[in-house]
């Protein structure tokens, strides 16, 4: 009879928890067919002013269009360690599509390789590449190096009073200065800062001779009216925007970097909830009024799929651990 009674027991413990399990089951689905039902949060690893929080800030309208439920986006600001705190607390928060972000390369991939993380890019769910911008080094109007090779001839005559300012160690900026010091055999003096706004305020303080800054970031400064000289670009061909500034490669020096800016959310998205963000970055990209403002603001979009943007990403991995064993990007 005992044992009678236990299997009872046993039969409707397991029937509750099946009908506890749908439950939470219609309630999960529910709860992605009305998403987004608050306020999403966008981190933004850099300070306010550069071309990611820019391009963060002109996104966020389209998003919450194609989002639709009367979606509210907020971009918030997390800077610091070369972009290491925003992607660490992106990383860290509640996979429910109520945190997005930024991820910005090569800060992504080097910053783990460099030191201990508590993220890499696979702890995210990527939604989908939004820009490919160049690098490229730049300095006033009034200075008169204008060109790398008068850039060369000051920094040997000079050695460390050629200051460059970046993003942060491990940045493409930070790459880049590192790679025409060893090309060229100049001395150049690192100066990190939060984000390309600080970097172009810096320069035009006169607190540091040379901005490493991506292209299109140097010409939103320049249509903001900051007086700003390329001393060239880091793209394997000419902008379409900068037709008469030469490439790096084209002045000598074979370097060739840009940066990447993704958005993503963290790791295990429900599905609904993932694939209606990338359905309306996808949708974002493609819209004729969001092409334009990027244009305006010299934003260089390259959209990338999430399977697409994952290869980009598996590739630049291997090619910075490469690099890494053979050169490390650290200050001496």
């Amino acid at each position: 009879m005992q044992t009678l009674n236990l299997r009872r027991h046993f039969i409707r413990l397991t029937a509750s928890a099946a009908c506890l399990g749908a439950v939470m089951g219609l309630t999960g689905t529910a709860q992605a067919a009305n998403y987004p039902s608050h306020p999403i949060n966008f981190i933004v690893s850099y300070g306010p002013g550069g071309g990611t929080d820019l391009v963060a800030r002109m996104m966020a309208p389209f998003l919450q269009k194609y989002l639709g439920s009367d979606s509210r986006i907020v971009v918030l600001n997390r800077p610091g360690a070369g972009g290491a705190i925003g992607f660490a607390e992106l990383a860290r928060a509640q996979p429910d599509g109520y945190t997005i972000g930024f991820i910005n390369t090569p800060n992504l991939l080097t910053i783990p390789i460099e030191r201990e993380t508590s993220f890499t890019w696979k702890s995210f769910d990527l939604i989908g590449n939004v820009v490919d911008d160049p690098g490229a080094f730049a300095v006033l109007e009034t200075n008169q190096v204008k060109t790398l090779a008068d850039l060369t001839a000051y920094a040997k005559q000079k050695p460390g009073k050629a200051t460059v300012g970046t993003t942060g160690t491990g940045s493409d900026d930070h790459l880049a200065m590192l790679q025409f010091a060893r090309a060229s055999g100049a001395k150049l003096t690192h100066v990190p800062y939060k984000g390309a706004g600080e970097v172009r305020g810096a320069v035009a303080g006169g607190e540091i001779m040379i901005g490493a800054i991506n292209v299109g970031e140097v010409l939103q400064y320049k249509k903001g009216g900051t007086p700003l000289h390329f001393l060239g670009q880091m793209g394997s061909t000419r902008s379409s925007a900068l037709p008469d500034i030469p490439t790096f490669k084209e002045q000598g020096f074979d370097i060739e970097l840009a940066s990447l800016r993704g958005l993503a959310a963290p790791k295990g998205l429900p599905a609904d909830v993932r694939d209606k963000l990338v359905d309306a970055l996808n949708k974002t990209m493609q819209d004729p009024e969001f092409q334009a403002k990027a244009r305006d603001m010299f934003a260089p979009l390259r959209y990338l799929a999430p399977a697409d943007y994952a290869k980009e990403l598996e590739v630049g991995e291997a090619n910075f651990r490469k690099l890494w064993q053979q050169s490390p990007w650290i200050d001496k």
